[in-house]
């Protein structure tokens, strides 16, 4: 079974960023000591957290899902995960509908879109997940096992760079990280591929018949955020360096537009969705450049930062403009929700019927993204 063994590094780390990050974030999205908003007692909100919020954090905070509440106070309000309040309603985290029914692993090929192990893992983790969890761990090493034997396979090259499902090991190696087995063996050899598979701009590309000028922002983005993810847990060097020429890659687009003419590279980039899987868009691509932590300053976030302002609802909320996945039995699914580069590869059959989840994701990675860019909602 994976380890459990975090590290004191990553601790220390994470706590020197929240405690700097703090006061910003409280000052943002909540201030103390103001009226309750008249909606009375909301579970897992403890007194020391603001009692008035932004709107949208408010109603995260409301949430059915302890989860989404969990996240909302670590990484909006920046409050410190090892607070009484804040390991209590970690330990509530596993009993949220959408989390049981994730738990719910089913005997089927690891990658099976959406409802193998790998998927799975990748929304537990996103939704908040800590490490011990039994089920989980379980799952984590079939999926190491898959991911780390193909990695040490020779990779397939075409005029010299590796063209390879990048991001598969990426998810991978991001919930390894998340679950507390970043010092599991599997977990470095995944690594090591992935910084030896990465192309001269910065990225990865499976396409056979690619260039070679430009990478993938799809196959970038869920490889940029393991990298990142391990080396946070590791202080692993060569990782963080690659997760940082994956953020000037991304930051070179501007996110979503071609070097050489300014335009949009796909519409599809500008569609919000949530799960995400291995697709990118704009918000996830801040997301994970939130999480590399380098570029927050950087002009190249601002045409993304404002698009994701304008598209907050007049209910403080985020909504997603587009589907990857559906639930069993639907057919007749609404094609404006479900799109995108690969049509014929999908919507997938989930696990979850995501429903008010969805939404509640993807305006916390929104104020996630607003507030680590220091820009205002």
């Amino acid at each position: 079974m994976v380890s459990a063994h975090r590290t004191g590094a990553r601790e220390s780390d994470t706590r020197s960023h929240r405690r700097t990050a703090l006061s910003a974030r409280r000052e943002r999205f909540g201030a103390k000591n103001e009226p309750d908003s008249g909606h009375g007692t909301i579970v897992g909100v403890s007194s020391d957290v603001p009692t008035t919020f932004d709107p949208g954090a408010s109603r995260l905070l409301s949430s059915r899902e302890p989860g989404v509440r969990y996240r909302t106070r670590l990484d909006v309000l920046g409050e410190e995960p090892d607070s009484p309040d804040m390991v209590e309603l970690a330990g509530m985290v596993a009993s949220g509908p959408a989390v049981s029914a994730l738990l719910r692993f089913e005997s089927c090929p690891v990658y099976q879109k959406w409802r193998g192990d790998h998927w799975r893992l990748v929304a537990l983790v996103e939704l908040g997940l800590p490490a011990g969890n039994g089920a989980a761990e379980l799952a984590l090493d079939r999926v190491l096992d898959a991911w780390a034997s193909e990695a040490i396979t020779r990779p397939h090259v075409v005029d010299g760079l590796v063209r390879e499902h990048a991001s598969v090991f990426g998810n991978g190696l991001a919930v390894a990280a998340r679950l507390g087995a970043a010092h599991d063996d599997r977990a470095a050899r995944i690594a090591e591929a992935l910084c030896e598979w990465q192309w001269p701009d910065g990225g990865w590309n499976c396409d056979n018949r690619a260039t070679g000028r430009t990478s993938s922002v799809h196959e970038s983005l869920a490889t940029a955020w393991g990298l990142a993810e391990y080396s946070r847990a590791l202080g692993e060097p060569r990782a963080g360096e690659a997760a940082r020429a994956a953020a000037e890659f991304f930051l070179s687009l501007r996110l979503f537009r071609s070097r050489r003419t300014g335009e949009v590279i796909d519409d599809c980039l500008l569609h919000f969705h949530w799960p995400p899987y291995w697709h990118f868009d704009v918000l996830q691509g801040l997301r994970v450049l939130a999480a590399i932590g380098d570029s927050i300053r950087d002009p190249g976030c601002g045409d993304a930062l404002e698009l994701v302002r304008r598209k907050r609802q007049a209910d403080a909320m985020w909504r997603a403009d587009a589907r990857w996945w559906r639930t069993a039995g639907t057919h007749d699914y609404d094609q404006h929700l479900v799109h995108g580069p690969d049509p014929e590869d999908g919507p997938g059959v989930d696990a979850v019927d995501w429903g008010e989840v969805e939404d509640e994701m993807l305006t916390l990675n929104a104020l996630i993204a607003l507030t680590s860019f220091g820009s205002s909602a």
